[in-house]
């Protein structure tokens, strides 16, 4: 499986590197920092090197656009936007965490579907005509949405379950959770993201 996290300049580490992490612990993925250039720099200073482009990004098996601090500048952007209208969760599954619900939002793919977001973001996803949920995840079908920076725990085992089942998101999320607190954080994590799941794999 490929999977893609959309970084962009003044990324939130937490976002996109909590979820590289935990979408690493599976055996034969290939999971790579998307960017529209080489390098990015963190809103907190912490430059790193994308390993793919946007371009490709948009063939993974999955995407998780990531959030930061400059996301109004990059739906504002017309050659980044025109490059992720090749996103189709007709063929792959696409995730948000926080501000990047608002990309999802102004391409056009949270048409009818209420979304999670941070409490920074929320007005504007709202005013591009978008419900946003009091809750830190919610699904429909291919689409996922996640609001806070640690709900990326949550997007990470929603697309392992999905991608992978069920007991594979519970190894990965098993294996990074704090020592004493594992069964609890594992329990945490299948509360959130498995009524969102489908069926078949819920049940897996």
């Amino acid at each position: 499986m490929n999977i893609a996290i959309l970084t962009f300049d003044g990324y939130n580490e937490l976002d996109s590197l909590i979820a590289l992490g935990v979408l690493n612990r599976v055996p034969g993925w290939r999971v790579s920092i998307a960017s529209p250039a080489p390098r990015v720099t963190s809103m907190n200073g912490v430059t790193i090197d994308a390993t793919i482009g946007l371009e490709e990004a948009c063939t993974a098996d999955a995407v998780i656009v990531g959030s930061g601090s400059k996301t109004r500048e990059v739906v504002e952007d017309p050659a980044v936007m025109a490059t992720l209208r090749g996103l189709d969760p007709a063929r792959q599954l696409l995730a948000a965490q926080c501000s990047g619900t608002l990309v999802l939002a102004k391409l056009g793919l949270l048409d009818g579907v209420p979304a999670c977001t941070d409490l920074t973001t929320k007005p504007w996803v709202l005013a591009a005509g978008v419900e946003v949920l009091n809750q830190p995840f919610f699904a429909r079908g291919d689409l996922a949405t996640a609001g806070g920076c640690l709900a990326s725990t949550y997007l990470a085992t929603w697309v392992i379950a999905r991608l992978q089942g069920v007991e594979a998101a519970e190894h990965a999320m098993h294996y990074v959770a704090p020592v004493g607190e594992k069964d609890d954080y594992v329990a945490r994590a299948l509360r959130n993201v498995t009524p969102y799941l489908e069926p078949a794999v819920a049940a897996s």
